[in-house]
C-alpha cells in the first residue's frame, strides 16, 4: 500500500520515511551524507532520528548470522494452555538465542525464532530447554533450509526518492544469503564484545566500539567489514509497526509442491506486504511473516496475491496477538522497549 493511499494513519511525514529508507539502505549511513542526499542538513536527520528512537518506532542493530558459524536457523511453534502461553512468551523473550518471540491469535500458540550459535547451544535449547519447560505441552521444530532474500526490505519506502536520489545513495547493504562456510568461522573475545555492542545499538561509534574491544577505530572498522563480508554480521532494524499505521501482523505456514517451491518464494520476496519468507522443514514446506494495514488488506492478501500463485496445496494464516520481542528489542505493547 502506498502513501498515497486514504487510509495511511502512520505518525511519520515524507522526510521520517526517507530517512527511514536511508536507513534501511544502509544502517550506518552518516548522517551528513543522508542528510545530502535528501536535502536537509546533518542535525535535521540526527533530530529526526532520535525522535523515531525516542517515540519508539525504531530500533536499529548489528545481528549475527549463525549460518556462517555452522549453525541452523529455526522458526520454533510450541504450543500451552490459554492461561500460561503469555507467560511462556514472557519467559521465551528473555532467552539470547531466540528472537520474534509472538503469541498467536489462537491465544495458545507462541512462535518464535531460534539463533543458536553453537552445537551445544542449540542442544540445550531443543532437547533440553523447552521440553522441559512446564508450560510446554507441544513443540515443532521447522529448520530454515532457504531464505528468499526480498526485492526491497520493508517497509518499501523506495518510491518516495527520487532517481536521482536513489543513485546518490548508490547499492543497498543487503542481506546476507544463508549459504554455509567451506569451514565455519570462529570469533574471539573482542569480536564478541563488538558484536554484543552493536546488538545494542547497530549505530555505536567506532570510538566506543574499540574501547569496547581494546582496538583502535580503524581495526574495528577494518574487522566489521571482514565480518560483514563473511555473511557474520548484517544489520536490522526493529519497527513498531502500529505507529507506522499497520494493525495486523502474522504469519503464513504454507505447503507447496517441491517443484514449485522456488518459483513461489521468488514471487513471494516480491509481495509488498511480505517481511520474510523462507523455505523450511516440517509439516508445512515454507514460512512467510506478513504485515497488513488491517484484516481486509490480509483476506485480500491471501485469497488475490497467494491465490494466483501455482503450487501452493495449503496455507495456514496464524494473526499475532500480540509481540513480545523482535529481532534484537521487547516490545512495550505497540512501542519497542530498548534491550539492556
Amino acid at each position: 500500500m502506498r502513501d498515497d493511499d486514504p487510509r495511511e494513519s502512520s505518525g511519520l511525514d515524507v522526510l521520517d520515511k526517507q530517512i527511514v529508507h536511508g536507513l534501511v539502505h544502509d544502517v550506518r549511513i552518516p548522517f551528513a551524507r543522508l542528510g545530502g542526499v535528501l536535502g536537509v542538513s546533518e542535525q535535521t536527520v540526527a533530530r529526526r532520528y532520535r525522535a523515531l528512537r525516542q517515540r519508539g518506532i525504531l530500533h536499529v542493530s548489528g545481528q549475527v548470522n549463525a549460518v556462517p558459524l555452522g549453525q541452523a536457523r529455526w522458526v520454533l511453534r510450541l504450543k500451552s494452555t490459554p492461561d500460561k502461553a503469555l507467560r511462556l512468551a514472557e519467559s521465551l523473550a528473555r532467552i539470547p538465542d531466540l528472537s520474534w518471540v509472538t503469541l498467536l491469535s489462537t491465544g495458545s500458540e507462541v512462535t518464535c525464532v531460534g539463533r543458536p550459535r553453537s552445537v551445544e547451544r542449540r542442544d540445550a535449547l531443543l532437547l533440553h530447554l523447552l521440553p522441559r519447560a512446564p508450560q510446554v505441552l507441544a513443540l515443532t521444530a521447522h529448520e530454515v533450509i532457504h531464505r528468499f532474500p526480498l526485492d526491497e526490505e520493508w517497509p518499501r519506502y523506495r518510491h518516495l526518492l527520487t532517481d536521482a536520489q536513489l543513485d546518490d545513495l548508490g547499492p543497498a547493504r543487503r542481506r546476507p544469503a544463508d549459504a554455509g562456510p567451506d569451514a565455519p568461522m570462529d570469533l574471539s573475545v573482542a569480536d564478541e564484545a563488538m558484536l554484543t555492542l552493536l546488538g545494542r545499538d547497530g549505530r555505536a561509534p567506532y570510538a566506543q566500539l574499540a574501547a569496547a574491544t581494546g582496538w583502535t577505530a580503524p581495526r574495528v572498522a577494518r574487522r566489521m567489514a571482514e565480518l560483514t563480508a563473511a555473511g557474520v554480521l548484517y544489520f536490522d532494524i526493529d519497527f513498531a509497526i502500529e505507529r507506522m499505521g499497520y494493525g495486523v501482523r502474522g504469519a503464513l505456514w504454507l505447503r507447496v509442491r517441491p517443484a514449485d517451491l522456488d518459483a513461489v518464494g521468488r514471487a513471494m520476496a516480491t509481495h509488498p506486504e511480505i517481511v520474510f519468507v523462507a523455505a523450511t522443514t516440517g509439516p508445512s514446506t515454507m514460512f512467510a511473516s506478513i504485515i497488513c494495514r488491517d484484516t481486509a488488506d490480509l483476506y485480500r492478501y491471501v485469497t488475490e496475491r497467494l491465490g494466483a500463485l501455482d503450487g501452493i496445496t495449503g496455507v495456514e494464516v496464524t494473526p499475532s496477538l500480540r509481540v513480545l520481542k523482535q529481532a534484537q528489542t521487547l516490545l512495550d505493547t505497540d512501542r519497542i522497549a530498548l534491550v539492556p
